[in-house]
């Protein structure tokens, strides 16, 4: 059973840059393809970025693409998104998101099988 714990949100003004961090366990093979999430009250849930955990692979949004930057550090189990030059219409809950091996591993949220509890991101003009 894979479980994921998001940290690293916060209130930043406009321009400024977070690190959010996932950290993950249990079964590596089920959390091979991590998903960076963000959701907006009243909005669909958009995927961000993603990457293969076991190659590095990286795929991004094209309203990230050029600021945003998902990472890994195996040994501490943690996927992190960096996130840069930030702008108010970034403001979200930002949750990572494991999807099932076997899906591809795209932005959308098919053949998600695990969630993070959200951490909250907040850009001020």
């Amino acid at each position: 059973q894979v479980q994921l714990a998001e940290s690293g949100g916060g209130s930043v003004q406009a321009g400024g840059s977070l690190r959010l961090s996932c950290t993950a366990s249990g079964n590596p093979y089920s959390r091979k393809c991590i998903i960076w999430f963000r959701q907006v009250p009243g909005k669909e849930r958009e995927g961000v970025a993603r990457i293969y955990t076991d190659s590095g692979m990286t795929r991004y949004a094209d309203s990230v693409k050029g600021r945003f930057t998902v990472s890994q550090d195996n040994a501490k189990n943690t996927v992190y998104l960096q996130a840069d030059s930030l702008k108010p219409e970034d403001t979200a809950m930002y949750y990572c998101a494991a999807k099932i091996p076997t899906y591809e591993c795209d932005l959308s949220s098919a053949g998600i099988h695990t969630w993070g509890q959200g951490t909250q991101v907040t850009v001020s003009s």
